[in-house]
């Protein structure tokens, strides 16, 4: 087995583990910048926690109140990303879902299904046309009051982009970053094998939504950011049934169209979000999300009721960068388009 050496600078954050991934060669340099990277990471937790008290987002949502406020240009411009994703995928992707959050349990990690009245008046106080926009001054401001903004599913890809321009403004040109594995972004190539084989790029396991410790297969990430979405991890059972953590903020129910999806972007950010718009909106939509020609790639996993088989779909992704595991069983791989007339 071929075996490449590398080395990895690692710390926990926004609850989870990141890691930064560099080839050997890059060994008298990786600590310094890895570090250097990892604080940025901390330093954009601080800006976007809901969890701190003292984050830009914080104070935006405490002030509940028609006033404009004054925003970084860079966290200003995240939120602009997450209104244009928010019109793409027919407002599947919202970060104006705050309230359901909460009305849900999840921002406290109690979950619990919360009464009809309960969610609609979570629901009175949702939606990005309650935001208003000041692109000159970057400033923004809520329409209605008790808005809340929560860039939990876009934020983590948002703190890796910001890392990867530090590390690329270092000029170092090859590494991977990834936060707790469901958030990636490879640049250049992992290095030579011991047979000086020459690589494609990163090499990165996409779990199986089922069976943790196994994998549905590898796919080569190069120049490219993987964001994936699913709730194998975060639910909670009520009535014997078990109830994933990720809303669809236009029904206020938890999403349940696929397994898993897994979105390769341009950057970290952008696959983040794609990746719960596409875990909310299934293959039935997929032009929303990954539209045939386009940048953006798929990966979702669905089961099937009648068969148990579990049915990965592909879009707009080249076959010699995803290499299904062929021990998994029941494992079917197929092209989007043709999707509807197999199922």
């Amino acid at each position: 087995m071929e075996t490449v050496h590398t080395i990895v600078v690692g710390r926990d954050a926004m609850a989870c583990r990141f890691e930064i991934v560099f080839n050997l060669i890059d060994n008298d340099i990786a600590t310094t910048i890895g570090a250097a990277a990892l604080d940025i990471i901390e330093h954009a937790e601080e800006q976007i926690s809901v969890y701190r008290p003292s984050s830009e987002i914080s104070a935006i949502n405490a002030t509940s109140a028609q006033i404009w406020i004054d925003l970084s240009p860079d966290l200003f411009q995240l939120l602009l990303l997450a209104k244009k994703i928010h019109t793409q995928t027919n407002k599947a992707f919202d970060i104006t879902a705050g309230p359901l959050i909460k009305a849900w349990g999840f921002l406290q990690r109690k979950g619990k299904t919360p009464t009809p009245e309960k969610l609609t008046k979570a629901f009175a106080c949702c939606g990005m046309d309650n935001v208003e926009f000041h692109e000159r001054e970057c400033k923004i401001r809520f329409r209605i009051p008790d808005v809340e903004i929560n860039l939990g599913a876009i934020g983590k890809g948002w703190a890796i982009d910001k890392a990867v321009e530090l590390i690329e403004l270092e000029g170092v040109e090859n590494f991977l970053i990834h936060g707790g594995h469901s958030s990636v972004r490879s640049c250049g190539e992992r290095g030579l094998t011991e047979q000086n084989t020459p690589s494609k790029g990163w090499p990165v396991g996409l779990r199986h939504p089922l069976l943790r410790e196994k994998r549905i297969g590898t796919i080569t990430l190069k120049n490219k950011a993987l964001g994936t979405s699913g709730s194998g991890t975060q639910f909670f059972i009520e009535k014997g049934q078990k109830i994933g953590h990720i809303l669809d903020p236009r029904s206020g129910q938890p999403a349940n169209s696929v397994l898993s999806a897994t979105i390769l972007a341009d950057t970290a950010a952008e696959a983040d979000a794609l990746a719960t718009a596409a875990y909310i909106l299934g293959p039935r939509h997929i032009d929303q999300f990954a539209p045939d020609g386009s940048d953006v790639a798929a990966i979702l996993v669905v089961q099937e009721d009648r068969t148990g088989r579990l049915t990965v779909i592909l879009a707009n992704l080249d076959n010699d960068l995803f290499v299904p595991d062929l021990t998994t069983p029941r494992l079917l791989v197929i092209d989007a388009k043709d999707y509807s007339d197999s199922s």
